[in-house]
C-alpha cells in the first residue's frame, strides 16, 4: 500500500490537526521520499515508519511537537540535518537497520538539543572501533544509545513510565484502580473471614473430639470398677 493512501487510512474521519500518533510501517513510498504527510500534522507526538523503503527525508513536513520518531528497517544514509530543522523537539530517534556508516552521517544531530534516546543497532556505524564512546562524546546530549547509557545502565520502558504517569494523574485509570484495589480488599477480608470461620469450625470438631475420648475413657473407668 502507498504511504498516501495508507495516511488517509489512519486518518479515520479525523483531521491531520487532530492527529497526535501516526503508524505507517511496512506500506511504500514512491520514490524514496516521504509522502502524504503536511505541516497540517502540527500536533504530531509520535510517527512510526518502520520499513517504508525511505531514502531521504527531505521532504519531511515542520512537526513542531514530534518527540518521537521511529525510522528503522529503512535506507537512509545521511542528511539528518532535516531532522533538527523540522522536528525541533524530538526526544528519541530510532534509526535502527539503515545506511548509516559513520560518525560524519550523524553530526548533523548535534543540533537536536532534547535528544536522549537514540538507536543505531544494525546499521554499520556500530562496528567502529569505540562506536559508544564516540557517539556519547560527538552527542553529549543523548543519555541512551542503542537502549543503554555510558554506565550500561539499560533506558527505562518509557510505556511503563507513561502507564505510570496516568495513575498518578488520578483520572479514570486512576479511578478504576483504587476501585480494583478497594474490590480487591473487599475480596481478600471475605477470604480471611472465611479461614477464620473454618479454622473455628476445625477447633470446635477437635474439641468435640476431645471430649468424645475424655467421656469414652471414664465411661470404662466406670466398667472397671463395677
Amino acid at each position: 500500500m502507498e504511504m498516501k493512501k495508507r495516511i488517509s487510512l489512519e486518518l479515520r474521519n479525523r483531521t491531520p490537526a487532530e492527529v497526535e500518533e501516526l503508524v505507517v510501517d511496512n506500506c511504500r513510498t514512491s520514490d524514496g521520499e516521504v509522502e502524504g504527510l503536511t505541516d497540517d500534522f502540527k500536533e504530531l507526538e509520535f510517527l512510526s515508519m518502520v520499513n517504508v523503503g525511505l531514502i531521504s527525508l527531505a521532504k519531511l513536513p515542520s512537526l513542531p511537537k514530534l518527540r518521537k520518531l521511529e525510522l528503522s528497517d529503512n535506507n537512509i544514509s545521511g542528511h539528518l540535518e532535516t531532522l533538527s530543522e523540522k522536528c525541533p523537539n524530538l526526544t528519541y530517534l530510532n534509526l535502527s537497520g539503515n545506511k548509516i556508516k559513520g560518525l560524519n552521517n550523524v553530526e548533523a544531530l548535534q543540533n537536536l538539543k532534547n535528544l536522549k534516546s537514540l538507536d543505531l543497532f544494525n546499521c554499520e556505524i556500530t562496528t567502529l572501533e569505540e562506536y559508544r564512546e564516540s557517539i556519547f562524546e560527538l552527542l553529549p546530549q543523548v543519555t541512551y544509545l542503542d537502549g543503554f547509557d555510558q554506565e550500561d545502565n539499560e533506558a527505562p520502558d518509557s510505556e511503563a513510565d507513561d502507564d505510570d504517569e496516568e495513575g498518578e494523574d488520578g483520572g479514570e485509570v486512576g479511578l478504576s484502580y483504587l476501585m480494583k484495589e478497594r474490590i480487591q480488599d473487599e475480596e481478600d477480608d471475605d477470604d480471611y473471614a472465611e479461614e477464620e470461620e473454618e479454622e473455628e469450625k476445625a477447633g470446635v470438631k477437635g474439641e468435640k473430639r476431645k471430649r468424645d475420648a475424655e467421656d469414652e475413657g471414664e465411661e470404662e473407668e466406670d466398667d472397671d470398677d463395677d
